[in-house]
């Protein structure tokens, strides 16, 4: 009985760890490696397992670094189960779906800038749209909290953990022969008292061992209120200074929060001042799945969904799904608040919007959430001179701004909330986190009596030695 890790350690993307219990093998989660074209080629390498031995897959929740390489281990072989709760389905469909038909896209245009140099070069796509079809009817859904053997010898217990709709801490009994073991993987955290989602919810056992986030392990994010006012306060100085503000959001979770907060605060903000476009047709789709799922939301959610009859209040929205629609934005050289992905800038609409609006003075542009290293995003919030977009250096001039108390990640604090509420003060690895988040982490947990340690990608626990 042993995990292992192989994504996600010592990293922020590619979430993949394989659990295995006598003869059976599970993997829990199969992410996509993100953060530039060093990372591409690494998705593109072997597994450094046998895909078709796989006996199961448990998905913590839909983020694409999270479910991103589910169809590439399709490809290569998988045909088990692939057990999630129902909203992470749901919203795992659209993001696979938009994943495919990106690597579709970004690869025909390198075959033809290939030949255009001269050179016959097919390039391939990561997987394909039917690729990410055909793995969705390996899902099978498992509801909050109720145990489910998903192979002899592991069974699965999910927890609300706060972060997007669906999202889950993966609870583990395990058993081989006579002995038995729980392993509590936290997926991604969200922050206590975020709006729409309810709070991360605790577990009820004791576990021999936590796989824990550290995305934001090493600091304390700005205050709700505090955050909330500087975004008002953004809107009306770039309201007065006459550009336009994008908002680079993830397309699930980040987009219906800011709708949700510019609605809230419509009024009070001069919302009502602006065009505000959605420029996402995926963020559009997860919008709908959001509605579909109400049941998942916190009270005051709930509240204004029966008081109003919609999460939003924004006569002032647009929604674009099309091409078409999206190329019209730049031609709003003012009064425009732009909600587009991706939320780490590496590809979708917001390149373009960026590329008109960089390099004027008078645009701002709002992070909310985190930028891995070797984004665009994060050179964007670095302040380097110029940012490569599809290719080509454009200057920032662009005021820009970050809101930390946006993140779906919860901070330090929320982190150690959580832990805190586990009986028995299990040991703890350290996973979904660069080196600073993770050791911040850790050395806070191990000032607190905690046996905790980072983890190394490879590094191999053999669970039956857990006290």
């Amino acid at each position: 009985m042993h995990l292992q890790f192989f994504g996600a350690a010592g990293e922020v993307t590619g979430s993949c760890h394989i659990l295995s219990v006598g003869s059976r093998t599970v993997l829990l989660d199969c992410g996509l490696i993100q953060g530039g074209d060093a990372h591409e080629e690494r998705n593109r390498e072997p597994f450094p397992f046998n895909a078709a031995a796989i006996d199961a897959v448990i998905l913590s929740h839909a983020h694409i670094d999270h479910c991103g390489r589910l169809p590439l281990l399709r490809r290569r072989g998988f045909r088990g189960p692939i057990y999630t709760t129902s909203a992470a389905r749901d919203l795992a469909r659209i993001l696979l779906a938009d994943c495919a038909a990106m690597s579709e896209r970004d690869a025909e245009r390198a075959t033809q800038r290939h030949e255009r140099d001269g050179h016959r070069h097919d390039v391939k796509p990561l997987y394909t749209v039917a690729d990410a079809s055909d793995t969705m009817e390996q899902f099978e859904v498992v509801p909050y909290g109720r145990p489910t053997e998903v192979v002899p010898g592991v069974t699965v217990t999910f927890r609300d953990a706060g972060h997007i709709l669906g999202s889950a801490s993966v609870w583990l009994d395990l058993r081989e022969g006579d002995l038995q073991r729980c392993v509590c993987f936290s997926g991604d955290l969200g922050q206590y008292d975020s709006p729409i989602l309810r709070d991360p919810e605790p577990g009820q056992q004791a576990p021999h061992l936590v796989l824990m986030e550290s995305t934001y392990g090493d600091r304390l994010h700005r205050d709700r209120k505090e955050t909330l006012q500087e975004f008002g306060q953004i809107l009306r100085d770039a309201r007065r200074d006459g550009g336009n503000v994008l908002i680079p959001a993830f397309a699930v979770g980040r987009s219906q929060e800011i709708l949700y907060e510019l609605g809230k605060h419509f009024d009070e903000w001069g919302v009502g001042d602006w065009q505000i476009f959605l420029d996402s047709p995926m963020a559009i789709e997860a919008s709908r799945i959001y509605w579909a799922h109400t049941e998942l939301y916190d009270e005051e959610a709930r509240e204004l969904r029966l008081r109003a009859g919609n999460l939003t209040q924004l006569p002032n929205l647009t929604l674009c799904r099309t091409a078409d629609e999206s190329m019209r934005i730049n031609q709003v050289r003012s009064g425009a608040i732009i909600i587009a992905g991706s939320g780490m800038c590496t590809g979708g609409r917001i390149v373009h919007h960026l590329k008109h609006n960089l390099p004027h003075r008078n645009c701002d542009v709002i992070f909310t959430g985190f930028q891995a290293v070797g984004t665009p995003g994060r050179a964007i919030v670095e302040r380097h001179e110029y940012v490569r977009i599809n290719g080509v250096p454009v200057k920032i001039e662009a005021r820009v701004h970050t809101l930390g108390g946006f993140s779906a990640h919860g901070d330090q604090e929320d982190l150690l909330r959580w832990y805190s509420q586990l009986r028995g003060r299990p040991p703890v690895r350290l996973v979904h986190g660069e080196a600073d988040g993770a050791q911040g982490l850790c050395a806070k947990l191990r000032s607190q009596g905690v046996a905790a340690e980072v983890a190394r990608a490879g590094d191999r626990i053999d669970l039956a030695a857990l006290a």
